[in-house]
């Protein structure tokens, strides 16, 4: 299987691969967020910003769809992180994004669909995203691929998600 990837995306002659470059780099980048100069990964955060009040109302109506949708946008941030790394070079590369989307969408999940605990969500996974608590760390450093990219957002996510939910109770 990693071999076909390579073959895939290696061949710049293929219009198959050339598009799955640009589709995994277009999705990894979140639509190009990702290649602001400083701060990518507030940026990419912020992109995320808008789908926790949405997800928050699809949660409401539907819990199956909710949940298809945020492990939809969980595996296709694994699958693009994990080849824009491979083609922009290095671990985690800096416009990669999907992964601070995919987080705070974690995060969501244990909110209710307001903007103020959507603020208070973006403040905790910003904090979470770069201390990296147990187990971000192990994930970031022990795993590779897209599962490494990701998962140590997810986690942050989780943390940054319980945490506000925490804060929010005691907040008037």
């Amino acid at each position: 299987m990693a071999r076909d990837f390579v073959v895939l995306d290696a061949c710049r002659r293929s219009l198959y691969g050339s598009g799955v470059r640009k589709l995994a780099l277009a999705v990894a980048t979140v639509g190009g967020v990702g290649y602001v100069p400083v701060a990518s990964g507030t940026f990419g955060s912020l992109a995320a910003v808008p789908l926790l009040p949405a997800l928050a109302a699809l949660r409401t109506r539907s819990p199956a769809g909710y949940a298809a949708a945020v492990a939809g946008l969980a595996a296709a941030a694994i699958w693009a992180a994990g080849r824009a790394e491979t083609i922009l070079g290095g671990h985690d590369h800096s416009n990669i994004v999907i992964d601070e989307v995919a987080g705070l969408v974690v995060a969501g999940a244990f909110l209710p669909g307001t903007w103020a605990a959507t603020a208070v969500a973006f403040v905790l996974f910003r904090f979470f995203d770069v201390v990296k608590p147990f187990p971000a760390n192990v994930i970031d450093r022990r795993l590779a691929g897209g599962v490494s990219v990701v998962g140590d957002d997810l986690v942050a996510g989780a943390y940054a998600g319980i945490a506000a939910r925490l804060l929010l109770r005691f907040l008037p």
